[in-house]
């Protein structure tokens, strides 16, 4: 009998998170500031320095937002396994009792809970709880380095795009719309991908991230009208 191998994305979570959420953090932040900046009417050299600069502040300042938050997310999920750990030891049959009823809950009788909870306990006692309890697993545990450089690389590879469209149609008419337009099928294409990704409806995807995109670049089209 051939096994039946399902296959699941739930593994990809942290980083693929973190690479969408750069990439069209990096389309739409870049696109915006160029959008307003062009609006005002400056000049191509100083619309080059303006994107780049915020290329580089965006992704530096991606890394450093997303490893302090995954490292504060690691700091508890250790200060948790280390607190389970110390319950386990000091009561363990309480311990036992508290994974059986978790057990119990999710539709399993009290006797087969009280074997289940038995024997995953002695094969691994924080596991169990860190998995069951904690709700920690191996594959959604906080990676702070992982996560920074998924962030600020796909913060730069999504924002090089307007200013690669930016310099190319440099001194063409209506360079705001043509960074905007192309900024928005870029962000339309990401939609689509991380829902593909993730298993979730194409349309959904694609409307939320072109939907915010447009309100962003409108503010800042409509900031730098009123400033310029």
């Amino acid at each position: 009998m051939a096994h039946h191998h399902e296959v699941h994305r739930v593994h990809r979570a942290g980083w693929l998170r973190a690479a969408v959420l750069g990439a069209n953090d990096g389309v739409i932040s870049i696109a915006s500031l160029l959008v307003g900046v062009a609006v005002a009417q400056t000049s191509g050299e100083q619309l080059l320095v303006v994107g780049l600069a915020g290329l580089v502040g965006g992704a530096a300042s991606m890394a450093a937002g997303e490893y302090i938050s995954v490292s504060s997310q690691a700091d508890m999920e250790k200060a948790d396994l280390a607190r389970e750990a110390r319950e386990i030891a000091i009561n363990p049959q309480g311990e036992h009792r508290e994974l059986k009823h978790i057990y119990v809950e999710r539709g399993l009788t009290p006797e087969l809970a009280d074997q289940v909870s038995v024997q995953l306990m002695a094969h691994d006692a924080l596991q169990a709880h860190a998995r069951d309890e904690l709700g920690i697993s191996h594959n959604l545990k906080a990676r702070p380095l992982q996560a920074a450089v998924s962030s600020a690389l796909a913060f730069f590879l999504g924002g090089l795009l307007p200013i690669l469209v930016m310099m190319a149609a440099n001194g063409a008419a209506y360079l705001s719309w043509i960074i905007s337009g192309a900024s928005l099928l870029c962000l339309t294409a990401l939609g689509a991908l991380a829902a593909y990704l993730g298993r979730a409806p194409l349309l959904s995807g694609m409307m939320r991230v072109t939907l915010w995109g447009s309100a962003a670049m409108a503010l800042t089209a409509a900031l730098g009208g009123l400033v310029g």
